[in-house]
């Protein structure tokens, strides 16, 4: 079994910046892919970023790039999403999850945290 712990969220205007992390516990965290996808009310999950195992290979969502960074630190068992000038329709949870590889489809995650909150005000 593998535990995901969302932080970081919050309240930030548009055009702020935020850092949202995930802790992970349980199996070694060097072992899997990692990936956050965000979900807005109303809205189907949707992929965001992802790394690969070594964190050597980076995705992002056409949306995204350019403004987040995804990264990880496998000495604390943490996945990063650095967000920068947010916009307030990417308001939504954002959720880290596990998996074998780095998809962009959230089937192919085994795992998923809990999530955690950004909204973004106008």
């Amino acid at each position: 079994q593998v535990q995901l712990v969302e932080s970081g969220g919050g309240l930030v205007q548009a055009g702020g910046s935020l850092r949202v992390s995930c802790a992970a516990s349980g199996r070694p965290f060097s072992w899997y892919a990692m990936g956050w996808f965000r979900q807005a009310p109303g809205k189907e999950r949707e992929f965001v970023a992802a790394i690969n195992r070594s964190g050597g290979s980076t995705s992002y969502a056409d949306s995204v790039k350019g403004r987040f960074t995804i990264s990880r630190d496998d000495a604390k068992n943490t996945v990063y999403l650095q967000m920068n000038n947010l916009k307030p329709e990417e308001t939504a949870v954002y959720y880290c999850a596990a998996g074998l590889n780095p998809s962009g489809t959230p089937g192919d995650y085994r795992y998923w945290g809990q999530g955690t909150q950004v909204t973004v005000s106008p």
